[in-house]
């Protein structure tokens, strides 16, 4: 069993039933992407592969409202992390169910500006109902399940 946040947020994900992530590859999130790889290569999950992520954010939502399950997307980190903004806002609007993950800068890094970080967690705020920075992998199964949780129940919108 590997100890990583990356591995534990796919198990995660697996364990709340989710079978399709869209999302699109970058720097910040590639730990991630290496455990898709496992994922997929299983078979318990598969990846659609966008060309940009507003396409990750509006497929998730595309499959939340044609399912009914809470649509699941990533992206990673500064402008990937900003381009699902549009898609995050218009699940809010219509109520759609939505977790959306993006990759950041290393924890010392988050407040020095860094390269390619973004404090998405603050631009996100108005249009999700909760949003989460993780800072220790032993968290994640927890977060993850009250991120789907509070996506899912009451009005449903993006977390």
């Amino acid at each position: 069993m590997r100890a990583t946040g990356a591995f534990a947020l796919l198990d995660s994900l697996k364990r709340h039933g989710v079978q399709h992530i869209f999302g699109y590859p970058g720097g910040a999130i590639l730990p991630i992407y290496d455990e898709v790889y496992r994922a997929e290569d299983r078979g318990d999950i598969k990846h659609i592969l966008v060309r940009h992520e507003q396409g990750a954010a509006h497929a998730a939502d595309g499959y939340a409202r044609s399912t009914g399950k809470v649509g699941v997307c990533f992206g990673t980190s500064g402008p990937g992390a900003t381009n699902l903004v549009t898609g995050i806002a218009t699940a809010h609007m219509d109520s759609i169910p939505m977790v959306v993950i993006t990759g950041q800068v290393p924890l010392p890094a988050i407040g020095t500006d860094a390269f390619q970080e973004t404090d998405i967690y603050g631009i996100t705020l108005p249009i999700v109902k909760h949003s989460y920075v993780v800072r220790d992998p032993r968290e994640m199964a927890r977060i993850v399940a009250e991120a789907f949780h509070i996506a899912s129940t009451g009005r449903p919108v993006p977390c």
